[in-house]
């Protein structure tokens, strides 16, 4: 049976080296994918509807196996806005190995998800390699629904299903070595070729990192699932990070590696510009992005047409009392 459960409007829980030419050439690479993004792509929600073939074809996209019954972690179960429609939130996404818009939820399809493996290696005590019904049947399957921040200031409200990534840390076993963790999704360049924009070397595979003090922390989750189905191909599958206080960018989609290190690794927009996409990528206000406000965003919602609303930002994306103390001093 599902839980979920619709908030009152008073209830609050949630060294790499780069070339001077290739510097550049990323630097257009921003300007083009997100500056864009900010304005062109808003098209798609606020003034095109699908054609009756593209709605059908995102619902099948959509339609995957059910993950319920899950439990909806109490702590978990209720944001301060309603959430984010189903399939609003399966053709607005964020997927640069398919492409720099905002619509790659067909490209996305030809991901492959059979047969998934994810290492985690690195300085832990067991290595270990698990298949996805691995991680089902060895970690607490639960549901939690989060905020989600994107660092283009919009955001949205969304139902995962998954288990915490402090479940893994304790399988593992990191070593004292261990200070870092860094998360590769997976590249194929004949399958996911990137934004198509002959503009210089891009880092690719996709990679994310953490401290393992954020790793270990309640929030950090990884979902297998959303709205109560197995992840979709165009919101990662079959694996990928959730940080609820942190920007959308630090949530490698499509993990294949998890390697745990004794120095911080190199992560793919920090290194295509480490101005504008810092390491922590946490949610702050009063910090804006060199190129836009963060003060506010944008709350993809759906009522009787599609609509953005205004919403102050919030420290940590609301989190604060969660992980605020992680960053004292």
């Amino acid at each position: 049976m599902t839980i979920i459960r619709l908030p009152k409007s008073w209830e609050i829980p949630e060294s790499q080296v780069t070339s001077e030419t290739a510097y550049f050439n990323r630097r257009r690479l921003l300007k083009t994918l997100v500056g864009a993004t900010l304005g062109a792509s808003i098209m798609p929600i606020l003034g095109c509807e699908q054609s009756s073939e593209a709605n059908s074809a995102l619902a099948a996209s959509l339609d995957t196996a059910s993950l319920k019954p899950v439990e909806t972690n109490p702590a978990f179960a209720q944001v301060d806005r309603l959430m984010t429609d189903q399939s609003l939130a399966g053709r607005y996404n964020n997927f640069y190995e398919f492409g720099g818009n905002k619509s790659i939820w067909p490209k996305a399809q030809k991901l492959p998800t059979e047969d998934w493996k994810v290492e985690v290696t690195g300085l832990v005590n067991n290595p270990r390699t698990y298949d996805i019904d691995d991680l089902k049947k060895e970690f607490p399957i639960e549901e939690r629904i989060y905020r989600f921040r994107c660092v283009e200031a919009w955001s949205m409200v969304l139902p995962w299903i998954g288990f915490p990534m402090k479940s893994l840390i304790a399988a593992v076993e990191p070593t004292a070595q261990a200070k870092f963790v860094r998360f590769t999704s997976f590249y194929d360049s004949e399958i996911t070729p990137g934004p198509g924009l002959h503009i210089g070397s891009l880092p690719w595979p996709y990679t994310e990192g953490l401290r393992i003090e954020e790793m270990a922390n309640e929030l950090a989750f990884f979902a297998l699932g959303i709205y109560g189905h197995i992840l979709p191909k165009q919101h990662g599958a079959p694996i990928r990070a959730v940080l609820p206080w942190k920007y959308g960018f630090k949530g490698a989609k499509s993990i294949v590696k998890i390697e745990f290190l004794a120095t911080q690794p190199a992560t793919y927009w920090n290194t295509i510009d480490s101005h504008e996409y810092d390491f922590e990528g946490n949610v702050n206000p009063n910090k804006p992005h060199p190129r836009w406000s963060q003060a506010t965003e944008k709350f993809i919602s759906k009522g009787p047409g599609l609509s953005w609303e205004k919403r102050p930002t919030l420290p940590y994306n609301g989190y604060g009392e969660y992980v605020a103390s992680l960053y004292v001093g």
